[in-house]
């Protein structure tokens, strides 16, 4: 295999390098997210750190957090890069039997991944749509199903769900899961309690895949508007309308006490609410890289990691992280332990940070992606 000895930082063929960068961007997170670091930030003595910590965790219940959109995040840039995945498909010569095989394969995969760490971490077989593979299983092949229909019957079919949903949780009849924005009272936790046998299963409701299949079909449509023939400020007006009008719908239902922002539940305004902020951050990715053409090296740092965005999810996640703890931790602890416990921690989780970011580094120097 062909080794690199120099990176080009030109942008990748076929592709709009800032879908590239946002995805990267939203992996390098949730790789952060795995080495504890943000969960120290709240030990440290300082307002800023803890504030920073606070919003690198996620909201109690009732409230948003930056974190709160990383997910949102991943299943809207999936979504996104739909139109471009079948586009290329099609110039390859793939007939359209073959593209909806491979998505129904892939559409598998993503669940039988998600489902597979489940399994590791518990030790047994969990029937879980909690985690963003297990959700992206569901929501990738309905976005892929209705990919070619018309905006409107896209913004339609998205707008129901949430409605149906929202009324789901309010008029569920069943006694002691009635209460539709109350902890483990909810539709929600009914549903997780029936598909994994147990009396109270997580706060978080596997039931969310119902409502964030917006995300990744709202994906579709903004990954259609970047492919299309408008002009770059055009794309640019429509997603900013886009995410403004999502953001206000979202909050309106929220302040005026209709329904609360709840991610762990994905109620309809926190969709809402979340999916204008990632239209929106979109829209800036897409300005700042390729519409000004700014900081390619620092796109770069992070379009490196999202070239193998499925792979780091899992690495970091089957407990990779240990692995590089052992091998930075050491040297981190006899050059800084002069600092503190504390700040031996922190620096320690920059190590493994660096160490996944460098494993990414590695397989793409080497040509390597690996997908499914």
């Amino acid at each position: 295999m062909e080794t690199k000895s120099k990176i080009n930082l030109s942008p990748l063929p076929g592709r709009v390098t800032s879908v590239d960068f946002f995805r990267g961007f939203t992996m390098f997170l949730l790789a952060g997210e795995a080495t504890h670091l943000y969960s120290r930030l709240l030990e440290v003595d300082s307002g800023f750190f803890h504030f920073l910590g606070t919003q690198f965790n996620h909201h109690e219940w009732h409230g948003l957090h930056f974190w709160d959109l990383i997910q949102p995040f991943f299943m809207f840039i999936v979504g996104v890069a739909i139109p471009f995945a079948v586009s290329n498909r099609i110039r390859k010569g793939y007939s359209p039997g073959q593209i909806r095989r491979h998505a129904f394969k892939r559409a598998f995969l993503l669940l039988f991944f998600g489902w597979a760490l489940y399994f590791i971490e518990d030790g047994h077989l969990v029937l879980r749509l909690q985690n963003v593979l297990a959700q992206l299983s569901v929501t990738y092949l309905v976005a892929f199903l209705i990919r070619d229909k018309s905006l409107r019957f896209q913004l339609i079919f998205t707008l129901a769900l949430l409605l149906f949903i929202d009324l789901a949780y309010r008029f569920f009849p069943v006694q002691g899961f009635n209460n539709p924005w109350v902890p483990y009272e909810n539709l929600g936790a009914w549903f997780n309690n029936k598909i994994e046998g147990a009396d109270k299963s997580s706060i978080w409701a596997s039931l969310n895949f119902v409502s964030t299949t917006a995300h990744t079909v709202w994906g579709v449509l903004c990954g259609r508007l970047l492919m299309s023939e408008r002009s770059q400020k055009e794309k640019i007006r429509i997603l900013i309308i886009g995410g403004i009008s999502a953001l206000a719908v979202g909050y309106a239902l929220d302040l005026l006490n209709i329904t609360p922002i709840i991610k762990k539940i994905a109620t309809s305004s926190f969709v809402f609410a979340s999916g204008g902020w990632t239209i929106l951050v979109l829209c800036l990715c897409y300005w700042l890289i390729d519409v000004k053409k700014l900081f390619p090296k620092f796109a770069w740092f992070f379009i490196v990691v999202g070239m193998n965005s499925i792979f780091i999810y899992i690495f970091f996640h089957i407990g990779s992280g240990e692995l590089i703890q052992k091998i930075v931790g050491p040297f981190i602890k006899l050059l800084f332990s002069w600092t503190g416990p504390l700040m031996v921690s922190i620096l320690t989780s920059l190590g493994i940070w660096a160490g996944f970011w460098y494993v990414t580094y590695w397989l793409y120097k080497h040509k390597i992606f690996i997908k499914i």
